[in-house]
């Protein structure tokens, strides 16, 4: 990757603004540089932002993104390896809380993560969901390839599969072989069922307590009544149910600990009969056996490729770089600090963070690391040393952004004139059809 592969990025991204491109490819290039900004506004005070701070909330009102275009833009300048050899994809969602919006609409209620033992807690506010470039090396980071608002009519695994339908065939079409990667929540029927077709292995965390169904028996001559659609059953947490694996490997780990790998093959879910996986145990004997290092882990293999089953912790170990990828956007890169009043202005934000997050990744071969006395000298900069060296480059680099046209004084509002206060708008709960199902029958 060199110096030409950045200003293509920068070119393409400028090609994918519409209204009030300079302003917001300004913002770009200060949120990528200007280390000292705790707030939005605060942005405005970087010498790449040619403009005042109020077009910063304006370029988010007024500006346009070809959400398609970016993609495609992201898609071509990643570091991805050469046709032939696997590309593991991550997919996720990230909330941004708006406790206090009234005035936002479509808000949902979102439940709080890493909170204490037996703590519940939900919070009103939206929902991204984002396609990553996985590194294969630990520090690298990752690589945003697109990112989409879950609306409160949508489910989060129908965008997501949706978004990996769009970026799996690009990548197939240019000889990769996608993998994906995903937690607990994406190892249910719908997402399963929406990526049958989708020529891309999934490698899925499973609850303890899914429950999954070996094939149909074949009917017997002269048996009465209908077929059965389902075989026996088989549940994760029963050992009763599990029978004789098909594979089995034993090894052990980084640290000398013993682990235990068994594959289950030919089962199904049972809303998601025709599409046909494999069911993973992995028993490591050296873990601590709490909630954040258990000791059985289980795993749904799907795709036309047998299950590495060596490989299978290493490889679900990658996801984890998309959990700092989120950390990164949100403590560096201001992600969550804005309070726009709209959804179309947030989604339009979260692509600008993204731009800013992968042009500090091809950023980073081209620059020498900016350390602070207390760091520890690696041979892979973290991108917030990048985000610190990074003024150098863009000074070298130019902008495509025109400068700033001043217009006069606004004349403001017209004399007597008094705005309507805007409208309230409801947090929208979420429920499950067998729910909603249930209420239908309560009132009928």
């Amino acid at each position: 990757m060199n110096l030409n592969t950045v200003k293509e990025f920068r070119h393409g991204v400028y090609g994918c603004f519409g209204n009030a491109k300079d302003a917001l490819f300004n913002l770009v290039d200060a949120l990528s540089s200007e280390v000292g900004a705790r707030s939005f506004p605060e942005l405005s005070l970087s010498p790449f932002f040619e403009r005042t701070w109020a077009s910063l909330y304006e370029a988010l009102e007024d500006g346009q993104i070809n959400a398609k275009r970016l993609r495609e833009v992201f898609l071509q300048c990643a570091p991805l390896p050469k046709p032939g050899q696997f590309v593991f994809l991550g997919v996720d969602t990230s909330n941004l809380f708006r406790s206090e919006a009234d005035t936002a609409a479509d808000r949902t209620l979102v439940p709080i993560a890493n909170l204490p033992k037996n703590t519940h807690a939900a919070c009103p506010g939206w929902v991204i969901s984002s396609v990553v470039l996985l590194p294969q090396q630990a520090g690298q980071g990752t690589f945003v390839l697109d990112t989409a608002r879950v609306s409160s009519t949508e489910l989060a695994t129908e965008v997501a599969a949706r978004q990996l339908r769009a970026v799996v065939a690009w990548l197939v079409a240019r000889g990769l072989c996608p993998i994906i990667l995903g937690d607990r929540w994406y190892a249910c029927a719908p997402f399963l069922a929406r990526l049958a077709d989708v020529e891309a292995c999934c490698l899925l965390r499973v609850k303890s307590n899914r429950v999954f169904y070996r094939p149909a028996p074949t009917r017997l001559p002269g048996q009465l009544g209908a077929s059965r659609k389902d075989g026996d059953r088989f549940q994760c947490k029963d050992e009763s149910s599990h029978g004789e694996p098909d594979e089995g490997w034993e090894g052990t780990d980084a640290k000398g600990a013993r682990v235990q790998v068994r594959c289950w093959k030919h089962l199904h879910l049972r809303t998601a009969r025709w599409v046909e996986v494999s069911v993973i145990q992995i028993i490591r004997h050296g873990a601590s056996g709490n909630a954040r290092d258990p000791k059985i882990s289980w795993f749904v293999w799907k795709g036309e490729q047998p299950a590495p089953l060596t490989e299978i912790s290493p490889l679900y170990r990658l996801r984890y770089s998309h959990e700092h990828g989120y950390r990164f956007d949100k403590q560096v890169l201001l992600w969550d600090v804005p309070r726009l009043s709209t959804p179309e202005r947030t989604a339009r934000w979260t692509q600008v963070v993204a731009c800013a997050h992968n042009q500090l990744v091809l950023a980073r071969p081209q620059l020498v690391g900016c350390y602070r006395p207390w760091e520890t000298r690696r041979s892979v900069l973290t991108l917030s040393q990048v985000r610190r060296a990074m003024p150098t480059l863009l000074r070298q680099l130019g902008t495509p952004a025109r400068p700033p046209q001043p217009r006069g004084k606004a004349p403001g509002r017209a004399k007597g004139f008094q705005p309507k206060p805007k409208p309230h708008h409801p947090v929208i709960r979420k429920t499950s059809k067998t729910k909603k199902k249930s209420k239908k029958m309560a009132s009928a």
